[in-house]
């Protein structure tokens, strides 16, 4: 679900409004219709070599960053023969990635790397689009079916390997090409690059969380169903012989035991604590980049074909079916600040089966201990957390949720970053 709309990003810029007008850099639109790795990478270079003078080619180079980051992700999971468990619960784990039919063998270590390349891209694309002046007068139209990664490896990025049609897959779909097909062409402005810098935080936080554990346990003990013919050290022992992939995670039955598995392996001890403490400060930069995000937009006063549209930009998202209103927009404004409160442990995350006392979310990431899954959700690995304070409370929650209508909270969430 996540990356079906982080996916559906695309960037570039004009100058800002304090300097003359000018043409979008030719190397922002050489990198957006590319069809090669070779001429994409091509045109990144160029922009960031630019980037420090000239902020289109800045938030040009950030986009084309962040792109980049997921396709070192894409790559280094096809290279050992990914089988996407296509399931919420395993958010980073959820591109389409084509079927390898020679798959190198992997290793714990190998997989850390994977991930460190991956967050390593992403904070740099975060430090460009950083750079961009918060006032940049910024406008790019960029059709999303001509924007893509490169997924299998082979240096061509296909019309199958397009934004739009990994945002398909990932919802279980195709791409409609047919005239009657809603247009996948959006006007992106200033308020989009702090939205895609805020999920560029987002991606952070979730690999350094992942980073700052030991978890060979779990790899050696459930990845083989990620990684069916990598020769991960229980493949031989419980992969089936045919392989037996077959769609969702709970489909199968063999993969729903491995990821039971999962489960009981994340008992993780803690090898770098600076990464959980700043999975925490990825998330408040986010909270941070979101209200930035809202400020911008709701300071719009066109209605061009816009990304993540204000109340006031009338007219139904073409990618969501949705309509922004104002409840929406301040209801969202809210849940930042529930958010910002939990992560600075102003306000305590309630448990289910303690009453008096909630989890310190701060101290959580602050202070790191084992993670133990399991554990954590039947009370003993949260017992340290515990404090007396202020408990948020599912009134609280419940009234923000409430204001999202039909389409629900999640859906606006993972849209509105």
């Amino acid at each position: 679900m996540l990356l079906k709309t982080v996916f559906a990003a695309a960037l570039s810029v004009f100058l800002p409004a304090s300097f003359a007008w000018a043409e979008t850099p030719d190397a922002a639109k050489s990198m957006f219709e590319a069809k090669s790795v070779t001429d994409r990478n091509t045109a990144l270079s160029t922009l960031e070599a630019a980037a420090a003078k000239d902020p289109a080619a800045a938030y040009a180079a950030g986009a084309g960053e962040f792109f980049t980051a997921l396709e070192l992700l894409a790559s280094g999971l096809h290279r050992h023969g990914f089988e996407s468990p296509k399931s919420f619960m395993l958010p980073l784990m959820q591109l389409p990635v084509p079927d390898n039919p020679n798959p190198e063998p992997l290793t714990y270590e190998e997989f850390r790397a994977i991930l460190v390349a991956f967050r390593d891209r992403l904070e740099k694309s975060a430090a460009t689009l950083g750079s961009v002046p918060a006032g940049a007068d910024i406008g790019m139209i960029v059709d999303l079916t001509h924007v893509g990664i490169d997924l299998n490896e082979d240096g061509a990025i296909a019309p199958d390997e397009s934004l739009a049609a990994i945002m398909a897959s990932l919802s279980r779909g195709s791409v409609d090409t047919s005239d009657a097909a809603p247009s996948l062409t959006f006007r992106f402005d200033r308020a989009d690059g702090f939205w895609l810098q805020g999920y560029a935080e987002f991606l952070m936080a979730q690999a350094d969380f992942w980073l700052a554990h030991d978890f060979r346990n779990a790899f050696d003990g459930s990845f083989h169903m990620l990684f069916p013919r990598a020769n991960l050290p229980l493949q031989d022992t419980l992969v089936p012989l045919d392989g037996g992939m077959s769609g969702n995670m709970f489909t199968s039955e063999w993969r729903l035991a491995d990821f039971i598995s999962l489960v009981h392996l994340v008992n993780w001890p803690v090898i770098e604590p600076e990464r959980r403490r700043a999975a925490r400060r990825h998330l408040l930069e986010m909270i941070r980049l979101s209200r930035e995000d809202w400020k911008a937009i709701l300071a719009e006063t066109d209605n061009d074909r816009e990304w993540l549209p204000g109340p006031q930009q009338k007219g139904v998202n073409p990618l969501t079916g949705l309509e922004v209103g104002q409840e929406q927009v301040q209801a969202w404004l809210a849940t930042l600040t529930v958010a910002e409160d939990l992560l600075d442990g102003r306000v305590l995350l309630p448990h289910f089966r303690i009453s008096g006392k909630g989890i310190n979310m701060k101290r959580f990431f602050d202070e790191p201990k084992p993670f133990d899954l399991v554990l954590s959700i039947t009370g003993p690995g949260i017992a340290p957390y515990l404090e007396s304070g202020k408990i948020l409370s599912s009134d609280d929650f419940g009234q923000i949720q409430s204001q999202f209508g039909g389409a629900g909270f999640l859906t606006f969430a993972l849209w509105f970053n």
